[in-house]
């Protein structure tokens, strides 16, 4: 196979992969245009169209998609053996992508991301923040941050924060207007802020533990959002109850700023991991894994209660909601 064929071909793929010129020609460190004349090249040359391009958009074709599921797994090994490489210089190197969402980017890699990139110049890493729970095989992704109930279990999953617990909250003003439910059941009658999941679009159903079951109760209320910040907004003003993680609303509780009901109902949850197909793994994501790993005796990382959680537990539910599946 000639050299050029192998650079066309790592050409489509990341095409493909970013569904757009723009993004895989600053990948690549092509020019948008050169990027689309090379395209073209190898799509003449073998007589088969393998993108779909509007003005808009650019997306696989039939053929397209059969292409790159053959060649991606084989550029996929030729990438980490080129990475691998870095063992015999002594030092990390090599290109990383992470997907993860809002809380996990906060909590995980902000106090951490930094100092790995500082301890390992060689090393880059792309992170792509995404509420929605993604397929990292078929989206070209080396590892994913999520909660761990929605890790599958053929992946390698690094435990890389603490146990979470979400609850129900309400301003005192809120319960002086309405009595503080003692039982699940009790929500029918209060008004509860819902948020919409961003993948499937039904509302998220707040989940509870207590009296030997477990119970998904289907709240009702005014609004409905699929905005995090809107929704804390609302129940910090008293617009009704949310439910959000414990460490986002630490502050309001402490402060008396928020009051907390049925917490006997509200049970711990597994907290953030990496996780990673189980194949071949790069110095640079063996290293990753590393730094990020949670350690019982480090300090709990609070995330600042401006954030919602609703936001969040749409991830937890998102398989109940026909959301895409993380492999």
């Amino acid at each position: 196979m000639r050299r050029s064929t192998l650079d066309e071909l790592a050409a489509f793929a990341a095409v493909a992969r970013h569904r757009s010129f723009t993004r895989a020609a600053a990948e690549m460190g092509l020019s948008p245009s050169a990027l689309s004349h090379t395209l073209r090249a190898l799509e003449e040359r073998h007589g088969v169209r393998l993108l779909a391009r509007t003005t808009r958009s650019v997306a696989p074709t039939t053929a397209g998609e059969r292409l790159l599921r053959t060649i991606g797994p084989a550029l996929d090994d030729v990438a980490r053996g080129l990475d691998a490489l870095a063992d015999w210089r002594g030092e990390l190197s090599g290109r990383l992508r992470l997907t993860t969402f809002a809380y996990a980017a906060r909590a995980v890699l902000e106090p951490r991301l930094p100092r790995f990139l500082i301890d390992h110049p060689a090393v880059s890493i792309e992170v792509v923040v995404d509420d929605r729970l993604t397929d990292i095989v078929a989206a070209g992704f080396d590892a994913g941050i999520r909660f761990g109930e929605t890790v599958e279990k053929d992946m390698i999953a690094v435990r890389v924060g603490p146990d979470l617990r979400t609850v129900v909250v309400g301003t005192p003003d809120y319960f002086a207007r309405h009595p503080r439910p003692d039982t699940p059941s009790d929500l029918e009658a209060h008004r509860c802020v819902n948020y919409r999941l961003v993948g499937g679009g039904g509302l998220l159903p707040w989940e509870f533990a207590g009296d030997g079951r477990e119970l998904r109760v289907r709240v009702g209320g005014q609004l409905i959002v699929n905005d995090g910040q809107l929704a804390a907004a609302a129940v910090r003003a008293g617009a009704g109850l949310g439910y959000m993680l414990e460490d986002e609303v630490a502050d309001d509780l402490a402060a008396g700023r928020l009051v907390q009901a049925l917490g006997p109902w509200c049970q711990p949850f597994p907290g953030c991991h990496l996780y990673y197909p189980d194949r071949q793994v790069t110095p640079a994501l063996r290293s990753l894994a590393t730094a990020l790993r949670w350690r019982e005796e480090a300090p709990r990382v609070v995330a600042p209660p401006s954030t919602p959680s609703e936001e969040v537990q749409a991830l937890r539910h998102s398989r109940a909601a026909s959301a895409a599946k993380s492999r």
